[in-house]
């Protein structure tokens, strides 16, 4: 009998012997989040390899000669979007153009939304964005205009912010999905069906894992909900506009990103707007990115009474293993209780 991967289990667990001698595929993947949901479906057969460093912004990003050698010698890569990592394009198809590809977000199935416009969000408990897209065959690019984005609709150019080299536009569908467990589920039964075609020995073992994962992320989903239910009135300012899936989740609210994007400084105009609404609507929290310097919240917010935290998208500083993802939103739905206890203290 196949041995079965347990998705929390903490300990690993000693692989028995695969029963064919068929080469295990080569899997390269993007961001731990992604690295973490392949694991899961992997169980013990194997490890992909991740070929953006830890902590590095995957918006703009330059190979190592090792993370090229990942791409050249996979079987199967696995990304986001090129709308998260614009310059990846051209290193999967002259690196690993005899792979297979997999990109997240055309997965049939998976739901995106839009990035909101201004430096302030909607504060009426509705998400900004007013819409969101399931993408039964790839991406939906009829989006719906007119809509409400909040209370500030600059346009705005920020002047003399650093994008690292890359052109990414911080506008139209935000890449951010897999802090949506419903796209994670998704997500995994896709990841296994590309598995099993690779490896067919080994396609029980794959689609198993990924029910089993499913239904962990279906219990996840249900105990952050229960946990961040009376974080539906809290209020705070995200550093970049990346966790509007996360919020439409679990039924929170951020009220404004400090950033444009996420390699971007702000401009004085939305520095001010995002004092201003500090001040005026009772915003509790400011968070920062692990990934950028803290001292620009600091000097913004220092002198406010909103309580300054940090919030990651990626998960730096987890482990590398199965079990990120779910540590991932765990330390989020943290972050955002953190912030409600600080509103009532």
């Amino acid at each position: 009998m196949p041995h079965r991967f347990t998705y929390f289990a903490l300990p690993l667990l000693t692989a028995f012997p695969l029963a064919a001698s068929a080469e295990v595929p080569r899997v390269a993947v993007d961001i731990p989040p992604v690295y973490s949901l392949v694991s899961i479906v992997m169980g013990d057969v194997g490890s992909p390899e991740l070929f953006i460093q830890p902590g590095a912004s995957p918006h703009g990003y330059s190979l190592r000669p090792s993370e090229a050698s990942a791409l050249d010698s996979a079987d199967l890569v696995i990304w986001v979007s090129n709308a998260l990592t614009p310059w990846l394009e051209g290193p999967v198809d002259n690196l690993a153009g005899d792979a297979r590809h997999l990109e997240l977000m055309d997965v049939p199935g998976t739901r995106t939304l839009e990035y909101r416009e201004g430096a302030t969000f909607s504060l009426d408990g509705e998400l900004a964005h007013g819409h969101y897209h399931d993408h039964e065959h790839g991406h939906d690019h009829e989006h719906e205009h007119g809509h409400e984005h909040g209370h500030d609709h600059e346009h705005e150019q920020d002047q003399g912010h650093d994008h690292h080299g890359h052109d990414h536009s911080h506008t139209g569908m935000n890449p951010h999905a897999w802090l949506a467990p419903g796209n994670a589920r998704q997500w995994l039964a896709a990841i296994a069906e590309q598995l099993s075609e690779l490896d067919p020995d080994n396609a029980a073992i794959y689609r198993d894992n990924a029910e089993q994962g499913q239904e962990a992320l279906t219990a996840l989903e249900q105990r952050l909900q229960e946990r961040l239910a009376d974080s539906t009135d809290t209020r705070f300012i995200v550093f970049h506009d990346a966790y509007q899936y996360f919020e439409e989740a679990f039924n929170v609210h951020a009220a404004g990103a400090i950033s444009i994007g996420d390699a971007s400084a702000p401009s004085p105009a939305r520095i001010e707007a995002l004092q201003t609404l500090v001040n005026e609507e009772n915003i509790q929290c400011v968070f920062s990115e692990p990934q950028f310097n803290p001292q620009m919240v600091n000097n913004v917010f220092g002198d406010t009474s909103a309580y300054l935290g940090v919030m990651d998208p990626l998960g730096v500083g987890l482990t590398l293993d199965a079990g990120l993802y779910s540590a991932l939103l765990e330390q989020l739905a943290g972050e955002i209780t953190n912030c409600t206890s600080a509103k009532s203290e």
